[in-house]
């Protein structure tokens, strides 16, 4: 090595320096650049890792809001759908309680204005009667003056259908089964109404109306059946038998 101009001692020195100073490079410097390193790639991994689950949070609470909201919507037009419901619902009872109240009116209306013209009409019946016994009596004149009381019975007569507690139209007549309407041009007094319920004893019931159009005497309806005593039906039938 002398002839290489190596000093051998020289050169182990250098060796060994450099030897030392691997070392204490490994030592001092390799090994925390190595775990500077490590550490910043173990943070560079858990930060990608962290990013991914961050992302993947951020996804699901993205479609999970989207999900809220959505559903929010669903919910809010069912409950709109719901109420526009209950208004319409709310209408139609408020409407169908109207016609109902209106019906109700005008029916106890027209019952009011039954009563009072049956009222008006019982009134007007004595002096019905009073001019058709005054006709009577220029008619007969003197006979009927002597027999006022037969004269009156006659006028009650021909206005109730009631003859000596006999209903006239209902003689040699059986009815029965269902409830008979009986029509009267003028209201019939109670004691008028007896005799006729005793003479339709074979219905269920009896209801009485007033017709000023049938003149006199009584049409008695039971079902499909109808008995006509009226002095409109008399007439009418007269003047078919002239044609």
């Amino acid at each position: 090595m002398e002839s290489l101009g190596i000093n051998l001692g020289f050169f182990l020195v250098q060796v060994l320096n450099f030897l030392i100073l691997v070392i204490v490079l490994y030592a001092w410097a390799y090994k925390p650049i190595l775990k500077m390193l490590d550490d910043r790639k173990a943070k560079i991994a858990q930060g990608l890792e962290d990013a991914r689950i961050a992302g993947e949070a951020r996804a699901n609470a993205e479609k999970e809001a989207t999900k809220i909201v959505q559903d929010a919507q669903n919910d809010a037009a069912k409950r709109v759908a719901e109420s526009a419901q209950r208004a319409e619902q709310a209408a139609r009872d408020v409407t169908a309680a109207a016609e109902a109240e209106k019906a109700k009116i005008l029916q106890a209306a027209a019952v009011d204005a039954e009563a009072v013209r049956n009222a008006a009409l019982g009134d007007f019946r004595s002096q019905v009667a009073a001019l058709a016994l005054a006709a009577a009596h220029q008619v007969i004149g003197d006979v009927l003056k002597r027999d006022e009381k037969y004269a009156h019975s006659l006028v009650e007569e021909f206005f109730s259908g009631v003859k000596a507690g006999k209903v006239t139209v209902l003689e040699g007549v059986t009815v029965s089964g269902a409830a008979a309407e009986v029509t009267s041009a003028l209201p019939l007094t109670n004691d008028e109404q007896a005799n006729v319920k005793k003479s339709l004893s074979g219905v269920s019931g009896v209801n009485f109306r007033v017709d000023p159009n049938i003149l006199g005497g009584l049409i008695v309806r039971v079902g499909d059946r109808i008995v006509d005593g009226s002095a409109r039906g008399k007439l009418e039938g007269l003047r078919q038998s002239v044609k």
